[in-house]
């Protein structure tokens, strides 16, 4: 995919980010794709169908990456955000992901699923997105008249010192076999992963027999697969010279005639694929900007091609429908969830979609642990408030804690408070 100029390469690149979103989001819509409601149905009803359609988009997309990576026709080594960077964020990756997981529990859905919601009606996901957009924006960009950002006042100075600095990339490839031997590592080790995880969700009839769960999960790895390979092999062609996107920009002064369509920021440039907090806060920006086309992003082309796709979905199907919220409660849970989305999303990089199904492609360390990260703060979640609702009154915060880890087999018997229900 050669172009002539940065202005045609970049509106392709854009509007085939917007289309492959689109269609991701009327098929969420039309097959109820949802991590949150994955892990809800697995921990409340044992239904592990919405479970296998996450970990079928996981197998397409990292069976997909390992196949055409070794032919050049991926790059994750230069992806935004740095899923393989040399640096291990652990902290950031495991607590991020638990507030995140936590965030989602609270809002009733992940970053994705706000979306989705959106798109169908729902009011009270644009307060969860709004509230997002806001807490990613100041995530990563300074305060007015400062150059102090959310994660260098409250985070910085006492996690990242925990971060482990590997000196080569962090995925399983290189981790294994070094950064000679990575390539053929990351071959056998993203084959073995992909078809393990394969074998584990088609093992279940009931999800062989959904066509809904098959389609969601298929529909979603295809699209992040989709997005790896457009944003990876976008090429703009001067004098026989060939210029990624971000190459370019990097070199406008000395390759560009005038500053028509240079961008503000080169990063959101790089290969990348779908995640959805930090677009939120991109979306911000843009927005803030006057909608200048400086400021727009694959992140903002992602966030708007899903809440239209759902929208469409929705009306072609008469199933939008306005929502809002039922109680205080009801308000105040989604607005807390929002600003844990908004922290962990960032901090941990990503979401379910972005850490979850976009950096485990990757084989990126990290990707994992934030992965386990959110499934663990989600699920807790749902164990304290099932034990709250059953118990009411009876039950304190902390009892209902060591409870729900005691059913997570994530501390003795002999810790449990309450009995089990």
């Amino acid at each position: 995919m050669t172009f002539d100029s940065f202005v045609s390469a970049q509106s392709f690149f854009l509007w085939a980010v917007f289309a492959i979103a689109l269609l991701m989001g009327a098929i969420v819509n039309k097959t109820n794709f949802c991590t949150m409601g994955a892990v809800s149905d697995w921990v409340n009803i044992g239904d592990t169908g919405r479970f296998r359609a996450w970990l079928f988009a996981i197998a397409i997309a990292v069976l997909g990456v390992t196949a055409l990576e070794p032919y050049g026709l991926v790059n994750a080594d230069a992806s935004f955000p740095p899923y393989r960077g040399s640096q291990l964020i652990w902290a950031e990756n495991l607590l991020g992901g638990i507030m995140f997981g936590i965030g989602m529990t609270l809002a009733s859905g992940c970053g994705n699923k706000c979306l989705v919601r959106i798109g169908g009606g729902n009011f009270k996901s644009i307060l969860v997105f709004a509230v997002i957009a806001v807490v990613a924006y100041f995530m990563v960009n300074p305060f007015p008249d400062s150059d102090q950002t959310l994660f260098t006042v409250l985070f910085y100075n006492w996690i990242r010192p925990l971060a482990v600095e590997l000196g080569s990339s962090q995925d399983l490839g290189t981790l294994v076999a070094g950064s000679e031997g990575a390539a053929n590592a990351r071959m056998i080790i993203g084959g073995a992963l992909g078809v393990l995880l394969l074998f584990i969700v088609f093992s279940s009839r009931s999800f062989r027999g959904s066509f809904d769960n098959v389609l969601g999960g298929l529909a979603v790895g295809l699209a992040v697969l989709a997005a790896w390979y457009v944003t990876s092999n976008v090429q703009i062609d001067i004098d026989g010279e060939q210029y990624t996107l971000q190459s370019f920009a990097q070199q406008w002064d000395f390759v560009a005639d005038t500053d028509e369509g240079k961008p503000a920021d080169t990063r959101p440039l790089m290969p990348q694929s779908f995640t959805f907090i930090n677009p939120m806060g991109q979306t911000a920006g843009y927005t803030v900007s006057g909608f200048n086309s400086a400021y727009l992003t694959f992140g903002v082309m992602a966030v708007a091609g899903v809440i239209l796709g759902s929208m469409l979905w929705s009306l072609l199907s008469r199933s939008f429908r306005f929502e809002w919220f039922v109680s205080l409660r009801d308000f105040f849970n989604h607005f807390i969830g929002a600003i844990l989305m908004g922290f962990g999303g960032v901090l941990g990089l990503g979401c379910t979609i972005g850490q979850g199904i976009t950096g485990i492609s990757t084989l990126a360390l990290g990707s994992f642990i934030a992965f386990i990260g959110i499934v663990l703060g989600s699920a807790l979640t749902m164990k304290i408030q099932y034990y709250k609702m059953v118990y009411e009154d009876d039950a304190s915060f902390a009892a209902a804690l060591l409870t729900s880890l005691v059913d997570m087999h994530l501390l003795p018997k002999a810790l449990r408070r309450l009995e089990a229900v």
